[in-house]
């Protein structure tokens, strides 16, 4: 059955009308690490979800290189409502930044740690990260898999794309994927920098009033030395 979840993923990916052309080529290069856990709504693989992202972050700092995701597939449940989806999601990122914590990790500077800040990530390992979440009930086809999922991707990837003149391009061509696919644009995207990417992580279109259910501890101002990064 794990075999089976990642060929299936992957099957996901590389069909013609999916719109993500990153995680197409981070497939295409081998460069889609993906790790099989339990149920979503389950902490068992918390500890060791936390440990990979951790090596998968240093590995990258020692080796950047473009299009590069880690994905987390869980068994189950399969029945969940978006709402619920959204639930467990962030229960799992609360649970995997307590253990970064505890395992001394430091927040990456270049962003911030507070979900209602334009500039917030995910910090694993000491490198920003953001989410895109997929599961059965997901009302974009995109998002759309028979089991859920969490995709972690660095934010530091698209800041080199910015730097190359090629962070535009990219996006608008996913843009324009997911247009074909859907019928309309994901109301929930943003370009970072505007409003916080925490409301696009689950996929559900969240309300104005939404708040994110999530913290971490103090982390000190940003290094707004070095430009923040975005997602698509």
């Amino acid at each position: 059955m794990d075999s089976d979840l990642e060929g299936r993923l992957a099957s996901l990916i590389r069909a013609p009308e999916f719109p993500c052309v990153g995680a197409k080529s981070a497939l295409g290069n081998d460069r889609l690490t993906t790790y099989l856990a339990r149920s979503i709504d389950s902490a068992w693989d918390d500890v060791a979800v936390q440990d990979q992202l951790m090596q998968f972050a240093w590995a990258y700092k020692r080796a950047p290189l473009l299009f590069t995701s880690f994905a987390v597939v869980f068994s189950g449940p399969a029945a969940l409502t978006e709402a619920e989806f959204e639930e467990h999601l962030w229960q799992r990122i609360q649970s995997l930044t307590d253990k970064d914590d505890w395992r001394g990790q430091k927040p990456d500077p270049r962003v911030s740690a507070d979900p209602g800040d334009p500039h917030f990530s995910l910090s694993f390992g000491g490198e920003a990260f953001f989410v895109v979440g997929l599961h059965p009930q997901a009302s974009r086809p995109a998002r759309r898999f028979d089991f859920p999922v969490m995709v972690f991707n660095l934010h530091d990837q698209f800041e080199a794309l910015r730097q190359q003149n090629r962070y535009d391009k990219l996006r608008t061509a996913i843009l324009e994927r997911d247009m074909r696919l859907a019928g309309s644009v994901n109301p929930m995207l943003a370009r970072h920098g505007s409003i916080s990417e925490a409301r696009q992580y689950s996929g559900r279109a969240v309300p104005e009033d939404w708040s994110c259910p999530y913290h971490r501890g103090p982390t000190g101002p940003i290094d707004r030395e070095t430009p923040a990064k975005g997602a698509p």
